[in-house]
């Protein structure tokens, strides 16, 4: 957290930490009664904070996988109320949902949180819509699978998912805020496979996307 903001001031720019536990309703608060305190405006705001949990469902442990709910959908619903109240007050603002691609098929062996991220995403749509007469724009990012910790974390390090070459984070970082600052609705994160492959999740039947999706995600 603090070495982000050390990178982000060497590049002249203004940065302020603040840790706070995303799963908890006091956690929430503490951050955004911190924000306020900075005593201006707040024009963007990107709701990118979330979690996996990899393996089977029968065996992962309820209290993960409520804690993932917590952060993935609780947490970002908590924070969109206090900044969507404060921008439209305001007159203006951009928001970023960061949701998945795992929001546009079934995700077993990420049970849990595949339906987190869908929720995410219909959201964001949901909130664009409502929003759209007051001057803030909502926009969805749905990256996939990227060079980032996150499949470590979640302990897939050792699926063929877990294994497998993955979108550049920082080409995926970029799309998410030319779409923010362009009002887009939504944008898919990645390279031109990763967005093929949500076109054709559109039409592929659901069965057949849950046994490709679980050949990459099964504990091996």
């Amino acid at each position: 957290m603090n070495e982000a903001a050390d990178a982000l001031r060497s590049l002249d720019a203004e940065a302020y930490p603040f840790k706070a536990d995303a799963s908890t309703y006091d956690g929430v608060e503490r951050f955004w009664t911190f924000t306020q305190g900075l005593g201006r405006p707040l024009e963007a705001a990107a709701l990118n904070v979330g979690i996996g949990i990899g393996g089977a469902f029968v065996d992962n442990d309820l209290e993960d996988e409520l804690r993932l709910l917590a952060i993935n959908v609780t947490g970002t619903v908590h924070m969109a109320k206090r900044v969507v109240q404060h921008m439209v007050k305001n007159g203006r603002g951009r928001i970023l949902i960061t949701s998945s691609v795992s929001a546009t098929l079934p995700t077993p062996y990420e049970t849990v949180y595949g339906p987190s991220k869908a929720f995410g995403y219909m959201f964001a749509e949901s909130l664009r819509e409502e929003l759209r007469s007051t001057g803030v724009t909502v926009t969805a990012l749905l990256p996939g699978a990227t060079n980032s910790d996150f499949h470590a974390n979640a302990g897939m390090g050792g699926t063929k998912l877990g294994g497998q070459q993955k979108n550049d984070k920082t080409l995926v970082a970029k799309q998410g805020f030319e779409a923010l600052m362009n009002g887009i609705d939504h944008i898919v994160g990645g390279d031109q496979k990763t967005k093929r492959q949500v076109l054709e999740n559109r039409t592929t039947p659901e069965p057949v996307k849950a046994a490709r999706q679980a050949e990459l995600t099964q504990p091996q």
